[in-house]
């Protein structure tokens, strides 16, 4: 990330301070608004089994529980660290990998997931270039539950020295592994350059790669991708690029092995010059998606959600998440009765706080809920569900001073 991409998102941070109204879902009647309906759960500290100097979580479910993976420094190296939660307890971490030569940000982190055969398979990001910001994606699979893993895998071939990154993985409707990325093939000489697009990636049961091809040319060069499995194929979330600089969440769907014309999620119209390291994140149950971003349109920091009832070919209005002012960093699941829990990074009081509402597609909101109101949160939290808990987990501290540790959280559904 270049320095003028984190520059904005300090600016950002005061403006937002003040933002109330100007919103898609603000009323336009001096009516009272109904009181939000009542829903509430208990948030119960539990922290994964992350060590000191641990940053970048990331949670990923299975029918087996939710699995959180971190990054862990012990200088020279960095090492790719999982655990996985089940029966209401978290195993021992388990390392995958370790470098001194990795691409490390907070923005873009490693993922470890498990297919339903009960494969693992991880990501992480070997350096290229710290000068271009170059780096690559690597693969590994595990058949033993982490104690053993493949050598590594390339899913891109184009032998650039530029970004492949910010991988969204999930399990192809036929089996085999799938993933997109974003991928600065087509970039300039300098970072400043960046021509960024979203790539697609296949793998089958045998781990031979089916695919590599472009899902859009242009899109946001340095926001998190994100994507789900529906009956009806896979939809994949980002932040577009237009020829004007308007850079709003898209979704596109692999239909019949190709993916279609990019599909506005809501026409926030942000124009902004740079990246906002900020992107979308998805749920999925059956046909019924719900999506959630964040906008900085006129220098106000909000955060949205907005549901989808026919996988992702149209969108119903967008819903206010935060309070006041968020600084996006947004998650969301869906729960049983088509209703969602979305979480986001609100500024007030002059600190962020990591919290959560339960949202439903008539825009009926609950009230938030905080569930850490550190002011130290850092990087992108994340929540999880599996069966009737919600998993959270986030970065606590500053890698500056040396004090980022990976927290967590529970709390079980009513």
């Amino acid at each position: 990330m270049t320095l003028i991409r984190f520059v904005w998102c300090l600016v950002l941070v005061p403006l937002a301070a003040g933002c109330g109204g100007n919103s898609p879902d603000a009323a336009k009647s001096s009516t009272p608004a109904a009181s939000p309906p009542p829903w509430s759960v208990k948030v119960e500290p539990l922290d994964p089994p992350s060590g000191a100097a641990s940053m970048g979580p990331q949670l990923t479910t299975s029918s087996r529980g939710v699995i959180v993976s971190w990054l862990e420094q012990a200088d020279p190296n960095y090492a790719l660290k999982f655990a996985e939660r089940s029966n209401g307890a978290w195993s021992p971490a388990t390392t995958v990998a370790s470098s001194k030569d990795w691409f490390v940000s907070a923005a873009d982190v490693p993922t470890v997931m498990r297919m339903k055969d009960g494969t693992l398979v991880a990501n992480w990001y070997p350096a290229v270039d710290f000068r271009l910001e170059a780096y690559d994606i690597r693969l590994a699979y595990s058949k033993d539950g982490g104690k053993t893993w493949s050598s590594p895998i390339v899913p891109h071939h184009d032998k650039t020295r530029t970004q492949h990154g910010f991988v969204s993985m999930f399990e192809m409707p036929t089996g085999g592994l799938g993933l997109v990325w974003l991928d600065g093939r087509n970039q300039g000489k300098q970072p400043e350059d960046a021509e960024m697009a979203l790539y697609f990636g296949s793998f089958d049961t045998s781990w031979k790669q089916t695919a590599e091809a472009s899902a859009n040319l242009r899109v946001c060069e340095c926001c998190t991708t994100s994507a789900v499995v529906t009956p009806e194929g896979v939809v994949a979330a980002f932040r577009d690029r237009s020829p004007k600089e308007i850079r709003d969440i898209h979704v596109t769907r692999l239909e019949n092995g190709k993916w279609t014309d990019a599909q506005i999620v809501h026409a926030d119209n942000w124009e902004i010059d740079a990246c906002p390291v900020n992107g979308p994140a998805l749920s999925a149950r059956g046909r019924q998606l719900v999506a959630a971003w964040f906008t900085g349109k006129d220098d106000k920091g909000q955060a949205y959600a907005a549901f989808s009832d026919d996988a992702g070919r149209t969108w119903g209005n967008a819903i206010r998440l935060d309070d006041q002012a968020s600084l996006g960093h947004v998650d969301v699941e869906l729960l049983d009765d088509g209703s969602a829990v979305a979480t986001w990074v609100e500024f007030a009081d002059d600190r962020s706080q990591f919290r959560m509402r339960r949202i439903d597609g008539s825009g009926t909101k609950s009230p938030s809920i905080t569930i850490t109101g550190n002011s130290r949160v850092s990087g992108y939290p994340r929540v999880a569900r599996s069966a009737n808990e919600l998993v959270f987990t986030w970065t606590e501290g500053s890698e500056g001073e040396g004090t980022q540790k990976v927290r967590g959280a529970v709390a079980k559904l009513p």
